[in-house]
């Protein structure tokens, strides 16, 4: 069937609003927003970005890009968290298709025509597709490649791909409005994880998550060590929080990298106990020194990993490759066993029921 020239409006597709929360993010927020200005979907649309307290350039950059372009509206998100400046967003923007957009993304020019599209045919609440993260520096490369992998981020399908159907969460999301309205939008109190959390909810209220591999957005990865390990500590401390409050959430990957953490932790110790009670003349110093083949293993599966994983894009990417896989294992563990236990998070399994409660009483 012969598409629409660019001139010739289509009043019969539904309007799209584009929410984008953004904090800080002044090197990416450009590419992403004109990548939703390049989409090449006839309806209606409008872009909401709302910006928190940046220090960066970041207000100042929006700013402008919104008195340029009266399609784009910029709104303050004090809190400076993604869910709130998600809902922020949200009740700002106006059409019927709401679609998640992170400042560190760039839109395919058929994405928003592929996903509503996708939509209609599946009668989903929620589409979405694959992060193909792709790096610019070896280091970049380093973490995209991590990514991308299944002994990276455990191979789930909007990592690695896999067949079209109904899935647990997707990246990003391409909503229906009155499913997140049905749902109550995002929870304010999770500051990461938030999309799981919501998918949950839109699924446990007889709604459907689409994944399709036909949604590919292209994602930037974090540029410096520091800000990748302060990333996956998050991510991994909202994690274990999730999996403690929510039964649902309890999946046997998620296990993976703590299990990883306390086994290389412990044979680390077991092993210099084994060093200094060898030194000692202790018997019990050579079967100590065993707890090194944990450690090794995993170096081993490291180095191996960097070869295969790593190879196509040079010699200095499968170096960082090296560091990356163990900061991203290792942060993320710490982070999920701290979250698990409660130790470092601000959320009460009680306040999480409070906020169900009162969710379910503005559904009903």
């Amino acid at each position: 069937m012969e598409r629409p020239r660019p001139d010739e409006p289509v009043t019969a597709l539904p309007g799209v609003s584009y929410v984008m929360p953004v904090l800080n993010d002044v090197t990416h927020v450009g590419a992403a927003v004109q990548s939703l200005l390049d989409q090449d979907y006839r309806g209606e649309f409008d872009v909401v970005i709302a910006v928190g307290p940046s220090i960066d350039g970041t207000n100042e950059l929006v700013e402008e890009m919104g008195r340029a372009d009266p399609r784009i509206t910029v709104v303050d998100n004090l809190a400076g968290t993604t869910p709130s400046g998600l809902n922020i967003a949200i009740r700002a923007s106006r059409h019927p298709i709401v679609i998640r957009v992170d400042a560190h993304s760039v839109l395919p020019t058929s994405y928003a025509r592929v996903a509503v599209e996708t939509i209609e045919r599946t009668g989903a609440d929620n589409v979405g597709g694959i992060m193909d993260a792709r790096g610019t520096s070896a280091f970049e490369k380093a973490v995209a490649r991590a990514y991308g992998s299944r002994i990276g981020l455990g191979g789930t399908p909007h990592h690695v791909g896999g067949a079209e159907g109904p899935a647990d969460t997707v990246y990003l999301g391409v909503f229906r409005r009155s499913a997140l309205e049905r749902v109550g939008l995002f929870d304010e109190r999770i500051k990461r994880g938030q999309d799981w959390e919501l998918n949950e909810r839109i699924r446990s209220t007889g709604g459907t998550v689409w994944f399709t591999p036909d949604l590919r957005v292209t994602y930037r990865p974090r540029s410096t060590l520091s800000r990748l390990g302060r990333q996956f500590f998050s991510t991994g401390l909202w994690r274990g929080e999730l999996t403690r409050l929510i039964a649902g959430s309890r999946r046997l990957r998620y296990f993976a990298p703590p299990v990883l953490v306390l086994g290389v932790s412990l044979g680390v110790v077991l092993g210099l106990l084994g060093l200094v009670l060898a030194v000692v003349g202790s018997p019990a110093g050579p079967v100590l020194l065993l707890g090194w083949s944990a450690p090794v293993a995993y170096a081993l599966i490291v180095g191996a990993s960097a070869v295969v994983v790593a190879r196509p894009d040079g010699v200095r990417t499968m170096m960082w490759f090296l560091v990356v896989l163990p900061c991203i294992h290792f942060c993320w563990g710490v982070g999920f066993v701290l979250g698990y236990l409660s130790l470092a998070s601000n959320i009460a399994a009680q306040t999480y029921k409070k906020g169900a409660a009162k969710s379910d009483a503005r559904k009903s």
